[in-house]
This record gives structure tokens, C-alpha cells and sequence, in this order.
């Protein structure tokens, strides 16, 4: 596998840092040019109809480009510095997240949202060109939302499972002042189309009420009344809203909820998901003179600001590799092996692409676990979310099912909007290629070594250390899930949580030293 080039500069970086308390000199020098002979990204561009367009760019380009993107307009030179050595530490601390696809990063929300330069967003990625927030010698985990609605999050509270670094606390943010305030009307039928297209069942909302808030005030659980299953989080409220209704609505879990007649109200303040830098407070607090480090230390705490190197890239270490069995006789891999891909009229164009990267992960998914690949790989994509759950008996926040040996997806453009298109493929095939052998295994061992052999992260976190994120992260000392916890999910949060247990469990059995064949 080749190394991209966003690992080499993963690699590349030195351990100089310096606490975020420390002054920088020369934040608000002239622009000078920015750096187009540094390292490079991939960067893919969402076109209209599907797919990607795929171009190199510079480092420092990419990091000018994403503050056009994510940074409040007219911000002060401090709070551009500090968002973009936050986006530099995120675009370095999250590598390969399409490298499936043949780039490093998207332009959407999904990784980090891309725009035209400004000659301010370019004076900011100058000034603070190479610095990265470091934990441990490695790029932090770090995120950034545009409101916190005047409290920060933990990750755990978003991202059921989720480590929670001493560095991403929730505490309140008086920089932020509770921006914005917000206010959302949305019918009946409304609410319950959004809650349908997530897979509840059931033909009326009878109430929607809220159940429980976390340590933060935002809200954690909510009742559903006369669906089936009768809560959802906050959380999973508001992406069911938002994929189906619109973004607009519910701004934040932050909220207040309440009924008149057959309309549900929804108060609320923040945008986001609130974890990490407040984009809206840090620039209150440039207006208020701090600098570009105290905005960062503000936000997280006891990290250090680190430089790229400048001796050239180093090259990746070899990850420790879990044991294989021997390839079986007639395993060899041969071009004749054929994939089939079923697709809706309006995409058949993704259909050589589509093709392209199962029949990749199919072979190295084959030679990783040491087993014959199949003959014939059928690739069905639903057009979709009803289509896929009726064909499949699945809800579509599980994203993959394997049917006969078939490979279902839901549509396109959700996978890629969630970007797990080439993780869902990779998933399905790990079941394809192993239920034969853990068919009669608890459903955790099934589903552990789907979610452990279809990241390929992981190889990245073994070379990096641990603050490199994961898409399941855990706490140590997780109980496995129960087969019902993994087959019967009442929503996505619980699910999530599931998949980290799972993870965690099989990883456990591997490091005792079992291959993958004797998990039980």
C-alpha cells in the first residue's frame, strides 16, 4: 500500500513544541507567499450527480481555503490563527479518510468545508504555517463547532463510546454568550416523516417529550410516544431532522420542547455539535485582544503547539500486523475474479468506480484474513433509504447487510454524506469473507472483526499512537454487547456504542494472542 501524502507529513512532524500559554512573535506580519513547495494534500471536490474531482494542493493553500470555509466572517488576525492551526491539526490527525476513493480529504462537512481564499485567510495560514496542536508527540484530536451556545461538550456526549481527553472538556464559555439563539416550528407529520426515514415504525406520533439532559444541559434522551422503538438521543433527533427536513431546524441539542396543537416548538442557542473550539467565542475573545494561543489554550487545554519539520519526510514505520492463518490452497488472487454492480439509473456512471474499489478491498481483505476470495462479488445499491430497508429487513442507520453473499448499500450520496462509502463496502466484505467461519459466534466476534479488519485507520493509530481517532472509539474495560444490542438497535447512538464494544472485545481477544479464526 502506498504511503499518501498526507501520512508523510503526519510523519514528518518534529516534537519542538511549546506551551500554548507561550507568546509567538510575528502573528500579524505581512503575507509574504504562501508555502506551494511544502507537503500536499489530495483534496476531493464533490460534483454535482456524484463523485469527486481529485487535485494536489498545497498544505497551507488547503488550510486558507478551509478558513474561508469555517471561520465567522470579518474575525480578528488572532481568531483566524487559532482556527487555523485547528484545521491543520484535524486535516493531520485524521489521514486516509478517503483513501479508498484515491484522496485524502473531502470538501464537505463531513472532514472540512472548502472555499475561495481571502486575503485574511491567507495572511492566517501564513502566520501560522507548520504549527499543529500536539498531545504526546503525535497531532491531538481536535474539533471545532461553530457555536457552543455557551458550553462546550465532551465528545462522548455526541459520539456514544467516545474517550473524553482531559484536553476537550465541557465547561462554560462565557466568550461564547449563547450565540445564536434560535427558534424551530415543525408539524406533526413533519417530525414523523424525519422519524420514519430513520427507521421508527409506526403510523402516529402521539408525543415527543424530553426525557433526560446530560452534564451539559443539552439534551440526551427523548420519548417518542406511539413509535416503535419510544426514545432517540438529542442527538440522533437531530440528524434524522436534519437529513430529512434540513439543517435549519434543530441548530444544536441545546434546546427547550414544547407542543401547541399539532406543531412541535424547539428553542434553542449554539450551531454544532459543541465540542472543541467555539468558533463564534474565539472570535469575541481576538475582539477582546487575546491572542491566538490563549484562544487555544481557552479551548484545549494543556495541549502544545508543535512544527512541521523541515529535514525532509520520514518514512512510515511498519504497523504491527495481526496473524493471518495461511492462504488455503487455490487462493491465489487472478484478474478473472468477477464483480457485479447494481446500481439505480441515475448513477450508473459511479459504476466503474464503484467496481474499482470493492474489487480492491476485496483482495486485500482476502489476503489479510488468509481466505479464498469469492468467484462473483455482487455490489447492490439501493436508491433508496425505504428501498434498502424493505430489501434488507434492516434500519438504514446500519448501513450494510450481507444477503446471500450480496453486498446491499444504501444510496450513494447518504454513505457519502456520513463518509463510510469505502468503509461500508470494506465492512460488508470482512462478513462475506468470515461468516463461514464465525456464522455460529456471538454476534460481537462477527461484528468486531467486520468493524477491526474494514478500518483502515487502524494501521495509521498503530504507527501514531493513540490520539489518532477512531471511527468506534471506547473506554477500557467495556462489556461486549449482547446479539440483540448489535441485530435490534432502537437508534443510532445505541448502535454506535455497540460497534465500540464489539471492537474493543475482538481487539481484546487479538491482543491475548487468538487469531481471528478461534474468537469466541
Amino acid at each position: 500500500m502506498r504511503t499518501t501524502p498526507i501520512l508523510a507529513i503526519l510523519l514528518a512532524l518534529t516534537l519542538g513544541a511549546r506551551v500554548l500559554s507561550q507568546s509567538r512573535p510575528g502573528s500579524s506580519g505581512s503575507l509574504g507567499n504562501i508555502d506551494t513547495a511544502g507537503p500536499q494534500l489530495r483534496v476531493g471536490i464533490a460534483r454535482q450527480g456524484g463523485g469527486y474531482t481529485v487535485g494536489a494542493v498545497p498544505l497551507e493553500t488547503y488550510v486558507a481555503r478551509v478558513l474561508a470555509g469555517e471561520a465567522a466572517r470579518d474575525s480578528r488576525p488572532a481568531a483566524l490563527e487559532a482556527l487555523a492551526i485547528t484545521i491543520r491539526t484535524f486535516a493531520l490527525a485524521n489521514p486516509g479518510r478517503h483513501r479508498s476513493e484515491g484522496f485524502d480529504l473531502c470538501d464537505q462537512t463531513h472532514c472540512q468545508v472548502v472555499r475561495a481564499p481571502t486575503p485574511a485567510t491567507e495572511r492566517a495560514a501564513q502566520a501560522t504555517a507548520g504549527q499543529v496542536l500536539m498531545h504526546d508527540g503525535v497531532p491531538a484530536s481536535v474539533f471545532y463547532s461553530a457555536s457552543c451556545g455557551g458550553r462546550t461538550e465532551v465528545p462522548s456526549g455526541v459520539w456514544p463510546g467516545a474517550d473524553d481527553p482531559l484536553h476537550l472538556p465541557s465547561r462554560a464559555d462565557d466568550a461564547c454568550e449563547g450565540e445564536p439563539a434560535w427558534e424551530a416550528s415543525l408539524g406533526e407529520a413533519d417530525v414523523l416523516r424525519a422519524l420514519r426515514a430513520a427507521g421508527f415504525r409506526g403510523d402516529r406520533l402521539r408525543e415527543l417529550r424530553v426525557l433526560s439532559r446530560n452534564s451539559s444541559g443539552r439534551v440526551a434522551r427523548i420519548k417518542v410516544d406511539g413509535l416503535k422503538p419510544d426514545e432517540i438521543s438529542g442527538q440522533d433527533l437531530r440528524l434524522a431532522v436534519g437529513r430529512t427536513l434540513g439543517w435549519q431546524y434543530i441548530k444544536s441539542t441545546a434546546f427547550e420542547l414544547g407542543r401547541q396543537s399539532a406543531v412541535y416548538r424547539f428553542s434553542g442557542h449554539g450551531s454544532g455539535h459543541g465540542v472543541g473550539l467555539c468558533v463564534i467565542g474565539s472570535t469575541h475573545l481576538a475582539v477582546n485582544g487575546k491572542s491566538a494561543e490563549a484562544i487555544l489554550a481557552k479551548y484545549f487545554p494543556g495541549l502544545t503547539i508543535g512544527a512541521l519539520g523541515s529535514r525532509g519526510v520520514l518514512a512510515r514505520p511498519e504497523p504491527p500486523r495481526v496473524a493471518a492463518a495461511p492462504a488455503p490452497a487455490g487462493a491465489a488472487l487472478d484478474a478473472s475474479r468477477e464483480t457485479v454492480v447494481w446500481l439505480p439509473d441515475e448513477e450508473q456512471g459511479e459504476r466503474d468506480a464503484i467496481g474499482r474499489v470493492a474489487s480492491a478491498a476485496r483482495d486485500e481483505l482476502a489476503r489479510t484474513l488468509g481466505v479464498p476470495p469469492p468467484a462473483r462479488l455482487t455490489v447492490r445499491v439501493h436508491p433508496t433509504t425505504d428501498d434498502y430497508e424493505r430489501a434488507t429487513g434492516q434500519p438504514w442507520f446500519a448501513s450494510d447487510a450481507v444477503i446471500d453473499g450480496e453486498l446491499h448499500l444504501l444510496p450513494l450520496a447518504v454513505l457519502r454524506e456520513r463518509g463510510v462509502l469505502d468503509r461500508t463496502i470494506r465492512h460488508q466484505l470482512v462478513h462475506a469473507l468470515t461468516d463461514g467461519v464465525l456464522a455460529r459466534r456471538p454476534a460481537w466476534v462477527r461484528e468486531g472483526a467486520a468493524i477491526h479488519f474494514a478500518d483502515e485507520n487502524a494501521v495509521v493509530r498503530e504507527a501514531v499512537g493513540p490520539q489518532a481517532p477512531q471511527p468506534f472509539p471506547t473506554r477500557p474495560g467495556a462489556l461486549c454487547p449482547k446479539d440483540q444490542e448489535l441485530r435490534r438497535p432502537v437508534s443510532i447512538g445505541a448502535l454506535s456504542s455497540a460497534y465500540a464494544r464489539a471492537r474493543e472485545c475482538f481487539v481484546r481477544a487479538l491482543a491475548a494472542g487468538k487469531n481471528w479464526r478461534d474468537v469466541s
